[in-house]
């Protein structure tokens, strides 16, 4: 969208709205973020809000808060009135957040609560996970695979179990706390039942002292606030009221992901005769799995007596090969997949292209741009492929944009690698970015030697660490291993870094047929080295800092070594006991990719593609939502990452160590919510919501794929791997789109 909008006829319709209850269904590229902020705008500008109303708008991430407040000051400036002024741009922790502010004895809290961030909270949710499973480790058998020995048994017991839990407990009490359900309520439907469930006690127990945790903090986590702040409306009418008549008009953006406790809440605000306005694109739902969120909130929505049900079906993000590609998916899974309840994953409308004469036409068809690549390569030759495909596509469009999109974090990684190798330019949108993995990895190491001064192995690593740059030279690289090597084999390490006149090993070594240079390498590396021991006394942020000073030069780099020193001061004022091997497991967590860091990625900020031409981008498709390039190559659609919910199919979620291919995540979140509605009935049946799961896993990645293909506007290449074991094979959507392409070819062939 240019900085002037045009509305097109559609968005007219859409802008007409003057007050009730509407839901519009807008299809990717659609510029619906465009028309909700100008009429935000217009209702401000039209002068329908009094001096101390605002007009609400309840968006889904922190990024698009500030694309929209920008978007709609832009606006409301343009019809001469002041930006910032009646109007709330919130996430919806934002907006629970304000709410439970106002009144936090309405929701049990000291006014001074604290709420804790998600790696705070995570880091609560291990240490009860770890207590409960070292109480109970056999109380799951019941669980595990027959097929398992007891070798093999007592390995999961001692090595998987913990993160399995950890992964349990956080989807139970997410689910908890959206239910409504305290550990205390909890208990005493628990108390009530006349049978033991094992998945629920142990749910319970681990979120009883979850919540413990956070009470002595005196905390809330993320949930909480949402929880609470529905209740804190529930509980006085007249606080209602007044936020009634402060936000007489609610727009809610990204409403496809809207959860059914956001629902409530925005209906209470709302009332029974207030003005809400819900845009969202169903096929864009891609957050569900295991969330409380669906798409099912905006369908029933739009279907209900007194809401003007919208559509905004008109897109110029792609040339018509793509959009034509993406319709033919809708069509498919809606009249052909071969699993019934995955039909109505997507549906109408179509996308349609821009009438003639907009401001925002098309690209210019060219459907030799589109390649569905039928051969199944291994993933190393997939990665391959499309390194040789964008090393001769780069030179050629300076001034375009591409993105190579994967279902995985990890995918992403192995892509930044291949890339770096070839000198190709490339920008992360991933867990974290290659750069932050680096500089933690670096720091680890040296924290890693210093919690164990006296390790020659570990000296020896550091080493490689500060020559790290060697790598770019074959010669130099070889240099640093066989110095390396000589570390490795040092006996005392003092005797190298604190010599004495009869204890010094750097003065033995036959430096004769070595590099002239090298022993004052090495005594420099030794001051070094003396200096980094020297910091153990400090406070560990500053200990960070002296060492990123000798590591880095790259202000990025020393900007990335700051946040992580903030981070691990955090660390150590939530956990006093920790001593320096515990810190350091921080940044192996962040080196390891197993955490999100933030506060240094454009998801926080927002991201521009066009900020970008001449780099490749990698990103998760999760993370391209909302994004567009020139170019799109889009990896791995096999049965692994776009399973179809056939028997055949392998499921992330389904642990091979647990018996008949059972979900437990599935199953515990079934039998709670079981719990929650009838506990005297308990209607469960073991293994059926393994299958509802499988069924709404693939109609979310169907979801995904449309997401990733409605990303290209001018060309897109889709290809597929036999995966890690070999026997992979290409998603059952990919097989109806690469089928249906190659005929559409022939008859533009034909026609032409």
């Amino acid at each position: 969208m240019g900085a002037t909008f045009q509305p097109r006829p559609r968005q007219r319709q859409v802008l007409a709205y003057k007050g009730g209850r509407m839901g519009v269904a807008a299809v990717p590229g659609s510029g619906k973020t465009w028309t909700l902020s100008l009429l935000a705008a217009k209702l401000i500008a039209e002068g329908n809000l009094g001096d101390e109303q605002e007009v609400l708008v309840v968006t889904l991430v922190n990024s698009a808060v500030s694309n929209f407040a920008g978007r709609v000051a832009r606006f409301v400036q343009e019809r001469g009135l002041l930006p910032n002024v009646g109007y709330r741009v919130r996430t919806l922790h934002g907006l629970s957040h304000d709410i439970v502010r106002e009144r936090p004895a309405l929701a049990g809290l000291a006014d001074d609560f604290q709420i804790i961030d998600e790696r705070a909270a995570q880091e609560i949710l291990q240490d009860a996970a770890q207590v409960w499973v070292r109480s109970h480790p056999y109380s799951l058998d019941a669980v595990l695979s027959a097929d398992l020995d007891e070798t093999r048994a007592e390995g999961v017991r001692r090595g998987r179990w913990q993160d399995y839990v950890t992964g349990l407990a956080t989807s139970f009490i997410k689910q908890a706390k959206d239910l409504q359900l305290t550990p205390a309520d909890l208990r005493y439907r628990l108390d009530q039942f006349p049978e033991e469930l094992a998945l629920l006690e142990m749910g319970y127990a681990i979120y009883a002292d979850y919540q413990r945790a956070l009470a002595y903090r005196g905390a809330v986590d993320f949930d909480d606030l949402i929880r609470l702040a529905l209740q804190t409306l529930r509980l006085d009418p007249a606080f209602l009221a007044r936020l009634r008549e402060r936000w007489p008009y609610i727009l809610e953006d990204e409403a496809q992901d809207s959860s059914r406790l956001q629902e409530e809440i925005l209906k209470l605000l709302v009332g029974p005769e207030g003005n809400w306005v819900r845009v969202g694109d169903p096929n864009q739902a891609i957050y569900e799995t295991f969330t409380t969120a669906s798409p099912e909130y905006l369908r029933r929505f739009m279907k209900q007596p007194g809401v003007r049900a919208r559509d905004l079906p008109n897109s110029g993000r792609s040339m018509q090969s793509v959009i034509n590609l993406a319709n033919y998916l809708i069509r498919w899974s809606n009249d052909a997949h071969p699993v019934p309840a995955i039909r109505s994953a997507l549906a109408t409308p179509y996308i349609r292209p821009t009438p003639r004469g907009d401001p925002q036409p098309n690209p210019s068809d060219a459907p030799e741009n589109v390649h569905l690549t039928a051969r199944g390569l291994s993933p190393q030759q997939e990665i391959e492929a499309v390194v040789r495909s964008l090393e001769r596509w780069l030179p050629e469009h300076k001034d375009e944009t591409v993105a190579v999109l994967v279902p995985r974090n990890d995918r992403g990684f192995e892509v930044a690698n291949a890339l770096k190798a070839k000198n190709i330019p490339c920008v992360e949108l991933l867990r974290s970015t290659r750069s932050t993995r680096e500089a933690a990895g670096a720091l680890t190491h040296l924290c890693y030697y210093l919690a164990e001064p006296t390790s020659a192995k570990k000296l020896a690593t550091v080493y490689r660490v500060w020559q790290r740059a060697a790598r770019e030279d074959p010669v130099l690289e070889a240099r640093v291993e066989d110095i390396a090597k000589r570390l490795r084999q040092i006996a005392r390490v003092e005797d190298y870094l604190w010599p004495r006149a009869d204890r010094d090993w750097l003065a033995e070594q036959n430096m004769e047929n070595a590099d002239p240079l090298l022993h004052d390498h090495l005594v420099e590396f030794r001051v070094l080295v003396q200096r980094w021991q020297g910091t153990t006394t400090l406070p560990i942020d500053q200990i960070i800092l002296t060492l990123a000073q000798d590591l880095f030069t790259a202000p990025a780099d020393l900007a990335i070594a700051h946040k992580l020193a903030v981070v691990l001061r955090q660390a150590a004022n939530a956990h006093p006991e920790w001593r320096l091997p515990e810190l350091t497991q921080e940044l192996a967590v962040v080196a390891k990719n197993e955490r999100k860091f933030l506060g240094f990625s454009d998801e926080d900020t927002g991201f521009d593609p066009d900020a970008h031409k001449g780099e490749v981008i990698i990103s998760t498709i999760h993370k391209a939502k909302g994004l567009e390039w020139d170019k799109v190559y889009l990896l791995s659609v096999n049965d692994y990452d776009f399973p179809s919910a056939l028997p055949q199919d392998s499921f992330i979620s389904e642990a091979w160590f647990v018996r008949d291919h059972l979900n437990l995540e599935a199953e515990v979140l079934a039998q709670l919510k079981a719990f929650y509605e009838n506990p005297d009935l308990f209607i469960y049946d073991e293994g059926t919501p393994t299958l509802r799961a499988r069924h709404d896993y693939a109609a979310e990645r169907l979801r995904l794929l449309y997401v990733g293909i409605t990303r290209a506007r001018k060309a897109l290449t889709m290809t597929w791997n036999t995966g890690r074991r070999g026997t992979a094979q290409p998603a059952v959507p990919f097989i109806a789109l690469q089928t249906w392409w190659e005929m559409e070819k022939e008859n533009i062939t034909s026609t032409d």
